[in-house]
């Protein structure tokens, strides 16, 4: 049995859909109610920060695949999930818990960064067997930045490196790590092409056919400087396949 937290997000639902379409038996953790795409899975209602209903959720898993993150609220809740979803494995037994974090998260100081390495090292002393995989930023995130601002007159992005990667292809490596694990940290993995917020939002507005002023915004102090030296890239891992241009087509 295999429990994927986060099991309604951007991540958990297509890691759920992959481990059901390879024929394992999953258990998909979340506050909300089971939505139809899941069919194939169990579905457990609970909550990683009040700790109601986790015990149970835990409960008969050999793997639990963690993609529940608070960042709407810049991870502050992380610790607090991570330490609960622990505690609660630890009582079942000894499940062995895969944890998706982010490329460069130790050399970029932002807020949210620093509370995902605190995850990580609390699953690193969690005494339970464990495989800790860094991606890249999905495409997901840049084109929410950009929808957000659809009814401005300019476009502003932060002028800042990136390496897309499709959230499908991350889902894939987590499935993989489930069935061949990984002890540690597994290899980062980052998107096909290297490239920048700039240009992608670009190729957005042409995919819609629209023409808007796009105003580059530095990054300032160390956070702008380390991503300028490009820490949140991974470019000798380069292994997913579909590049934003193929994301935007896809998704048209």
């Amino acid at each position: 049995m295999i429990l994927v937290t986060g099991g309604t997000g951007t991540l958990g639902a297509q890691v759920v859909d992959q481990l059901v379409a390879r024929g394992h038996e999953v258990r998909a953790l979340s506050r909300k109610a089971r939505p139809e795409r899941a069919a194939g899975a169990q579905w457990a209602l609970g909550d990683l920060v009040t700790g109601e209903g986790i015990d149970a959720a835990v409960s008969g898993v050999d793997t639990i695949i963690h993609c529940a993150s608070a960042t709407a609220k810049q991870g502050t809740t992380d610790a607090k999930q991570a330490t609960c979803l622990i505690e609660a494995a630890r009582k079942a037994g000894t499940p062995r818990l895969i944890y998706i974090s982010i490329v460069g998260i130790d050399e970029v100081p932002m807020p949210y960064y620093k509370r995902k390495v605190l995850v990580e090292r609390l699953i690193e002393g969690s005494r339970l067997p464990h495989t800790i995989l860094r991606a890249t930023q999905f495409h997901d995130l840049p084109t929410m930045l950009f929808n957000a601002q659809k009814r401005l007159p300019v476009l502003m992005v932060p002028r800042a490196r990136i390496q897309p990667i499709e959230v499908r292809e991350v889902a894939a490596r987590l499935v993989e790590l489930a069935e061949n694990p990984v002890d540690g940290r597994a290899e980062d993995i980052g998107g096909p092409e290297e490239t920048t917020i700039e240009q992608l939002a670009e190729q957005y507005l042409a995919a819609q056919g629209r023409r808007k002023k796009i105003v580059g915004v530095p990054v300032p102090g160390r956070i702008g400087a380390a991503i300028t030296e490009g820490k949140l890239l991974c470019p000798a891992n380069a292994t997913g396949k579909e590049t934003y241009a193929d994301y935007l087509a896809r998704s048209a």
